[in-house]
């Protein structure tokens, strides 16, 4: 039988078609789950949306646990379901509305399903989360009210100062009266590199009525610091970020007729700011400048000025006034060489405001003449440089005589020119051998007789001496092996040594003793908690000594010693400071380890 050639292309086609549509439908079955962002790379006060997406439904969903983020949204689920020309299209989605924690490379990691007896696993997708950016782009549309609502503004007080001039940065948060704040945390806390930064208390938080941009608003003040450049050029803070928890009114209603507020999280950055910091002028530094900034008053004082020989009289150079107070080295007297001196004291009395430092320092030295006399005390030169007046001023002390009324004389100059001390006569005895010795003991030359002598009576009772003294060794052995505390606080004494034994060696010098210092530190925390603490910031320190239960002394005093290693970087410390800063050190080792 011959089949015409128009009903064989017709079988071919059909035949076609019935395997594209079998294909087809294979394809339709076969299940897919995957995960989508909204994007790969954001800025720490943008938001990011996560969905899970599934094209035949499912159970048991297990999401991952968003190391890194924090949830504010979600799971919140939609379904789509459509027949489109005879065939069914569905679609599940599982979705997430994530903020960062902090800056970094996060792994959203896999999600697991159950669909059809089988478990299906989406692929990991890695996020980049990076300093807060300006205008963030994708925040959630319920945050749109709250985006012109809340503004966080850090005010400085100078955008052109001097190296070393302080200038003070307040951090504002301007709320709008139309909503309202429940809660904040800071979640970037600016570093101020390059700065000598201090921090001023904020005791309670007040709310003010203030504009911004024209409109009115309340404000209020959150963190206030005053900083001193440490070199010229354009310096640049870091921003603060805080995570704000707000109530935004919505068009809904309650039974009594007030208006509902829906609470959402936000984002809000203060935004970098860059000092231009001028250098000081070169044309006209003195010789003896040390780096003072300010306006200050420098005077030289003694406790008396009339005493004896073998008594002590104090000497006080002091500096007053308002400036880099902490950041400078006093000058030194220059006292004659008979006079005996002792290693200054130093006293600060120094506060903080938002004009910056004030009070005074200043250095007690301790004098003891050994002979009678007049002694001078030249006169002191001080200089600092003003940056009111853009000049620099030099104060000169008053020249101070101490007299010293009673006590050995030095002696006369000779004809040398060379002192000698009294001389004193001697007389000629009447019997001029009244003290020889008419009877003598005498004994042969190299006789050496053992039995009998010293050395043998020694012999004889040394092993009864040493009964007594093996019976007390053993006696405080047993006693240190019962002392658990004491053995403990020996221990702790030892491991400070053992970490300080750089900076001890360097004290003197003040970059190596700090840098040593500061190693010493980290290494100890590293060894005690088997991590590494050098990539840790103060806050991230402060918080894990918290969770082990170290009192809160002791870890104050141990971000204040990181904190004064940080600022000798910038800025003059005594050898005198460095000396309290060792000790301090050794006795935050010894109680943090009796803690940990």
């Amino acid at each position: 039988m011959v089949v015409p050639m128009k009903l064989k292309n017709y079988i071919l086609f059909t035949l076609l078609a019935f395997f594209a549509l079998t294909s087809s439908a294979q394809d339709d079955n076969a299940v897919t789950f995957e995960l989508k962002v909204s994007k790969s790379k954001l800025g720490i006060n943008e938001r990011l949306r996560v969905d899970f997406m599934m094209n035949k439904d499912g159970d048991n969903f297990n999401p991952p646990d968003f190391q890194g983020f924090r949830v504010l949204m979600g799971p919140s689920q939609s379904i789509s379901s459509a027949w489109i020309n005879g065939v069914r299209s569905y679609s599940k989605t599982y979705s997430y509305t994530l903020a960062p924690t902090s800056q970094g490379k996060f792994n959203i990691k896999q999600a697991t399903i159950d669909i059809e007896g089988k478990t299906y696993k989406s692929l990991a997708k890695q996020i980049v989360v990076g300093p807060a950016v300006d205008k963030p782009s994708d925040q959630m549309t319920v945050d749109d009210m709250a985006d012109e609502s809340l503004h966080l503004v850090a005010e400085v007080s100078k955008s052109k100062p001097f190296m070393n001039e302080a200038i003070t940065v307040v951090y504002k948060l301007y709320v709008s009266p139309s909503i309202s704040v429940s809660n904040y945390r800071p979640l970037d806390n600016p570093k101020y590199n390059n700065f000598w930064s201090q921090d001023i208390p904020i005791t309670r938080l007040n709310a003010q009525n203030g504009t911004y941009k024209g409109k009115p608003f309340r404000y209020v003040i959150l963190k206030r610091v005053v900083l001193y450049p440490q070199k010229s050029g354009k310096l640049e803070i870091e921003p603060l970020s805080l995570d704000v928890t707000v109530d935004v009114p919505t068009n809904k209603r309650d039974f009594f007729g007030g208006r509902i507020y829906s609470q959402t999280n936000k984002t809000v950055s203060a935004g970098k700011r860059t000092i231009d910091v001028k250098p000081l002028p070169a044309q006209g530094k003195p010789a003896n400048f040390n780096g003072a900034v300010g306006n200050f008053d420098f005077k030289v004082t003694t406790s008396k000025n009339s005493l004896s020989a073998t008594e002590s009289l104090q000497a006080k150079v002091e500096v007053s006034g308002r400036g880099n107070l902490k950041l400078f080295k006093l000058p030194e007297p220059n006292l004659p060489s008979s006079l005996e001196v002792y290693e200054p004291e130093f006293d600060e009395n120094v506060r903080t405001t938002l004009l910056g430092m004030q009070g005074k320092v200043a250095n007690n030295y301790t004098i003891v003449p050994a002979y009678k006399g007049k002694y001078p005390i030249p006169s002191i030169s001080f200089s600092y440089f003003n940056p009111k007046t853009g000049n620099y001023n030099t104060v000169n002390s008053e020249e101070i005589l101490v007299n010293v009324l009673d006590g050995p004389s030095r002696g006369n100059p000779d004809s040398k020119g060379s002192v000698t001390g009294n001389k004193q006569s001697v007389e000629a005895l009447s019997d001029q051998f009244s003290f020889i010795k008419l009877n003598t003991n005498l004994t042969a030359v190299g006789t050496n007789y053992f039995f009998g002598s010293t050395c043998f009576y020694l012999w004889w009772l040394l092993p009864l001496l040493l009964i007594p003294i093996a019976i007390l060794i053993r006696k405080k052995r047993d006693d240190m092996t019962g002392d658990v505390e004491g053995n403990k606080i020996r221990r702790a004494n030892r491991l400070a040594r053992k970490y300080l034994s750089s900076a001890k060696k360097a004290l003197g010098d003040k970059e190596a003793f700090y840098v040593a210092m500061e190693k010493g530190l980290h290494n100890y925390l590293k060894a005690r908690l088997k991590i590494e603490t050098s990539e840790f910031s103060k806050d991230k320190i402060k918080t894990l000594l918290t969770e082990k239960k170290v009192d809160d002394t002791t870890i104050d005093n141990f971000i204040r010693l990181l904190k004064n290693c940080e600022m000798a970087r910038y800025s003059p410390f005594s050898e005198v400071q460095m000396q309290q800063d060792y000790d301090s050190a050794s006795e935050v080792i010894s109680y943090l380890d009796k803690q940990l």
